[in-house]
């Protein structure tokens, strides 16, 4: 206990020491994230305020931008000004909110994802049941459930990864708090009750996987069925963007979190970071509603885009 009580910040990883890379840094990541923060408000007002967009498609991806402001708002603020500030601390208390709010967005954005596979399963496969499956209650019932889950999945890791004892140093090989990178300062055996989580976390998220690969291989074979090729292109382009993001920030994801750790500082390990921690926010915008034509007029001026009408 009293080694833990010495740790009282922790000194994160810089993407470089040379002032000149670190103001670029500071640009580069600033114009990533007033892009995710300006495109997902954007969307969650347009949602909001047009009553035509009130479906279950963009109900969900509603809440998919409130997940993914909160996952880019984690991490990305405190690195940005720790590179402008040439710095590399963060608090106790902030290293314990950034991993739980980044677990709490990242998990959430994971299952919303599959519950939006759901939805376009029953809008493609099963289209005259649509209205009665994706009431208003079960939509909310199931975004509901993305956040509970989000929540129990970050609350179980923060509270037991804060709980260990950290005698191994305080630096973190991460431009944010990082579960494994958190677990190289650790000197008990007690880690291993984390991995442990890690592991049941990981099953959860196979788990989703599966359901969404499940729900697509039903999808694109009905799609084969359309004998339209308007009507096809239309079905694709729906889904397609949801692969990209889905594939994007679970596999980068796993990755982080599996891999072996190494006690010296990867590459791999920050790449892999800002792909499931930073594009995801700043792809969704853009590859949901920039190019859905029903995001950018009403319905009376264009033909609608989604399937399930």
């Amino acid at each position: 206990m009293s080694n833990r009580t010495t740790v009282t910040e922790f000194l994160l990883q810089g993407f470089s020491d040379v002032r000149e890379l670190q103001i670029l840094h500071f640009v580069v990541f600033l114009v990533l994230y007033l892009a995710a923060l300006v495109g997902n408000l954007i969307i969650i007002m347009v949602v909001a305020l047009n009553h035509y967009l009130h479906t279950p498609m963009y109900f969900f991806l509603m809440n998919l931008s409130v997940f993914d402001i909160g996952c880019i708002s984690v991490a990305v603020p405190k690195s940005m000004a720790n590179s402008l500030m040439n710095t590399r601390s963060i608090s106790y208390p902030a290293c314990v909110t950034q991993v739980f709010f980044l677990l709490f967005s990242v998990g959430g954005d994971v299952f919303l994802l599959t519950v939006m596979a759901y939805d376009r399963y029953v809008a493609i496969c099963q289209p005259l049941h649509y209205e009665r499956v994706m009431n208003r209650r079960a939509c909310v019932q199931m975004a509901a459930s993305a956040w509970i889950s989000g929540i129990l999945n970050s609350a179980l890791h923060t509270g037991n990864m804060f709980a260990i004892t950290f005698c191994r140093g305080n630096t973190v090989d991460q431009f944010f708090c990082e579960v494994p990178q958190l677990l190289k300062l650790v000197c008990s055996d007690s880690y291993l009750i984390e991995i442990g989580v890690i592991a049941f976390s990981a099953c959860l998220v196979l788990s989703c996987f599966v359901l969404i690969i499940v729900s697509y291989v039903q999808i694109f074979t009905a799609m084969l069925r359309i004998p339209s090729e308007q009507g096809r292109h239309k079905a694709f382009s729906t889904c397609l963007p949801h692969i990209i993001v889905l594939s994007l920030c679970i596999f980068t994801g796993t990755f982080a979190y599996l891999k072996p750790t190494s006690s010296s500082v990867s590459g791999l390990d920050l790449v892999a970071a800002v792909l499931y921690s930073v594009m995801p926010p700043v792809m969704n915008p853009v590859i949901y509603s920039m190019r859905n034509k029903e995001a950018q007029s009403c319905p009376e001026e264009t033909d609608r885009v989604e399937v399930i009408h």
